[in-house]
């Protein structure tokens, strides 16, 4: 008899009344692969995208999607030896690469896998996966951020943009970001040097103000359209500018000419590098996964309508689901 799972599985490309809580066949385990029972997972932007149909050639229907896990292994295959059964771990799966996280349960090919930071709560690591990961990429591996170098954090009250600012001021940046004003407190509390309110300043002559006219060093840009048009207007000669966000139509980017600015763009890929990395800060005390939000499973759309809908919200960081519980902590409407 096949072992069941609750899974949501999304049914068709849409609204948020798209998924289905469903029993599920548990999968099998391979050779270098690992199966965890999923504790918590977290939504993503790119999981909203998914869901509506924004990558339709990449995700065959029904679907199980998700990309963030932190659980424990409950069975290991035979040619593992990094890990056993009882070890508490969290990763990003494969990106439209078979099921995601979105389950009770998920199989992992190990080198994906990495040992869970100690100090923080099964929800807490489930929200720093595809961030984190993404982070590492754009900070480290792409800009190359140094000490002393400045850097402009586009959205930093987001689930990347939290993150962000804590990575970059463990590598001894000066980190600007810009925020709603209500959100300024919060961002200082994570590291932020400066913020600026997006909705009543020009965030280019603010830059120049900040920086005395030189600009910064790097741009992070987790918004797209004007955030990344505009960012080399904002840089220093031969700054970077690193984005996450695909671009859907041809983007003018002809501002970064004058200042040899590098362009990077993200989609990042998941390794144990990364996680052991970030383990490595959280477990030091440097960075700390910041939750927004937590619904159970079986409230998928609803905490897809909230991530989509955030600026509705008062939402700081992430939104988490717990699987293996039935937390509830809906952040206030925004005023």
């Amino acid at each position: 008899m096949t072992d069941l799972m609750k899974a949501v599985v999304l049914t068709r490309f849409g609204g948020t009344d798209a998924f289905e809580l469903r029993d599920v066949p548990v999968p099998p385990v391979g050779p270098r692969q690992v199966r965890v029972r999923v504790h918590a997972t977290a939504v993503n932007p790119l999981d909203y995208q998914i869901r509506r149909g924004d990558y339709a050639d990449h995700v065959p229907l029904p679907a199980i999607t998700g990309h963030d896990v932190s659980g424990v292994i409950e069975e290991v295959g035979s040619d593992v030896t990094e890990f056993r059964a009882g070890d508490a771990v969290y990763y990003t799966p494969r990106i439209f690469g078979g099921p995601g996280s979105y389950a009770e349960q998920h199989v992992a090919d190990v080198d994906l896998v990495g040992r869970k930071p100690e100090n923080i709560s099964h929800l807490e690591a489930a929200s720093l996966t595809l961030v984190g990961g993404t982070v590492w990429e754009a900070l480290v591996t792409r800009a190359q951020l140094t000490v002393g170098e400045t850097i402009l954090v586009h959205g930093g009250a987001g689930g990347v943009g939290t993150i962000a600012i804590q990575v970059a001021k463990a590598m001894g940046a000066r980190v600007i970001t810009t925020a709603r004003a209500a959100d300024h407190e919060f961002m200082r509390s994570l590291g932020a040097d400066a913020a600026i309110d997006f909705t009543s300043t020009d965030y280019v002559g603010a830059v120049a103000e900040l920086t005395r006219g030189k600009g910064v060093d790097v741009v992070l840009d987790t918004i797209g359209g004007d955030a990344l048009t505009r960012s080399p207007l904002a840089l220093a000669d031969f700054g970077r500018v690193v984005s996450i966000v695909d671009i859907a139509q041809p983007q003018n980017l002809i501002a970064a000419w004058d200042r040899n600015a590098a362009y990077h763009f993200v989609f990042t890929r998941q390794n144990r590098g990364k996680l052991d990395a970030l383990t490595a800060l959280v477990e030091r005390g440097l960075v700390r996964p910041v939750v927004g939000a937590t619904l159970p499973l079986a409230r998928m759309g609803e905490a897809h309508e909230l991530l989509e809908n955030k600026r509705s919200y008062v939402l700081h960081g992430k939104v988490a689901i717990d699987v293996a519980g039935e937390t509830v902590a809906l952040p206030p409407r925004a005023s």
